[in-house]
């Protein structure tokens, strides 16, 4: 398939209560591995690209670096490939455009693209985020490619106490109607556990909605009978590698004379 048409292949794999899962991964080589183990599409998580080079999460990886990643990734399998491109590296519309475009040179056909001040302080006004997703919008579309643009509230991370996130809830339905009239395609709501208010901002939104699994999440099937058109691993699977490879190495060394 050609670019177009895997953008097109990924747009049709979020299905309210049929979800894609995406096992987040960070390299070509787990790529590849994903891909093996029967993945239908890939995603980067940016806290897990920035670990595996070292770097904390939030921008503070180069940009330059996660483009060469992204390209490495996207020639190794052909599969859909969405990157985590947190906030796309710019605050003015003009510019995220143009970084995005260097995201869809890669050969990737999607981007997570999120709504907090990165390395700043509480989230961008629905208005300036939404002009951001419409430039993205038309740079793609002047392209020819149907990107997907997961639009990322950051509203519940934000709230680290679950129980003030029903508060929130009405508010992430507005900013996920103002991101769908702007040119997203999936709504991305990460750090929201509570079943019910799942349900709820799935039945409002315009757009498949993406949960990410962390502890405390119901499980696929469930996120599914609650209508999620998406689920994400974040940066578990990176997390979940590591702890065995420090097992295997203090294996290693626990045995060597």
């Amino acid at each position: 398939m050609n670019q177009a048409d895997k953008a097109k292949a990924f747009e049709a794999l979020h299905r309210k209560g049929t979800p894609v899962v995406l096992y987040n991964i960070w390299d070509a080589g787990t790529a590849k591995a994903v891909a093996e183990g029967g993945a239908k599409a890939l995603a980067t998580g940016s806290w897990s690209v920035a670990a595996a080079q070292g770097y904390a999460d939030g921008q503070k990886l180069p940009m330059d670096v996660l483009i060469a990643t992204a390209r490495s990734i996207a020639a190794s399998t052909d599969l859909p490939l969405s990157v985590d491109f947190e906030g796309a590296y710019s605050e003015e519309p003009d510019g995220v455009a143009a970084n995005v475009a260097k995201v869809i040179d890669t050969g990737a056909i999607g981007i997570n693209f999120e709504d907090q001040v990165v390395g700043g302080k509480g989230l961008h006004s629905p208005e300036k985020q939404a002009a951001k997703i419409s430039a993205i919008r038309a740079m793609a579309d002047a392209r020819g490619i149907p990107f997907f643009i997961n639009a990322r509230t950051d509203l519940f991370l934000a709230e680290s106490d679950p129980s003030k996130h029903a508060a929130l809830a009405d508010e992430a339905i507005e900013r996920g109607k103002a991101y769908a009239a702007a040119g997203a395609r999936g709504f991305f709501v990460p750090g929201l556990a509570d079943a019910k208010l799942i349900e709820k901002i799935c039945a409002a939104s315009p757009l498949p909605v993406n949960i990410m699994m962390r502890a405390g999440v119901p499980d696929v099937k469930t996120l599914a009978s609650l209508g999620v058109g998406r689920v994400s691993y974040g940066p578990g699977p990176y997390r979940a590698m590591m702890e065995k490879l420090k097992e295997a190495t203090a294996a290693v060394y626990a045995a060597a004379p």
